[in-house]
């Protein structure tokens, strides 16, 4: 069954998850405001002015958050560590979830707009 919002996706994630996807969830809401929520390809999307700018994923042992941006400077580097693929960040969910980054990251893509 195909889920039909944020939401109902929270719902269906282990406790543990739902606490760091709406965590997530929180600080794309507090970098862009403006920002809307839909599922598409079954997982959070979020998008500015009709285009994705974020997509957000929770899996057995990390949360993926993709695109990352190509050319961000120093926010480049600090994503470094959680790089999983050439645009894809993976957050172990055995270590803290490193908010502020993420916060920072959202607010450079949505400034790249």
């Amino acid at each position: 069954m195909a889920l039909a919002s944020v939401d109902a996706y929270l719902a269906s994630l282990p406790a543990a998850s739902r606490a760091i996807v709406e965590g997530i969830r929180s600080r794309i809401h507090h970098a862009v405001p403006a920002v809307a929520e839909s599922i598409s390809y079954g997982i959070p999307t979020f998008s500015l002015d009709g285009r994705v700018l974020l997509y957000v994923a929770a899996w057995k042992r990390f949360i993926s958050i993709y695109p990352l941006p190509t050319d961000a400077g120093e926010l480049e580097r600090k994503l470094a560590p959680f790089r999983a693929a050439k645009s894809t960040a993976r957050f172990p969910l055995a270590k803290p979830i490193p908010y502020d980054l993420i916060e920072r990251w959202v607010a450079a893509c949505a400034l790249s707009w």
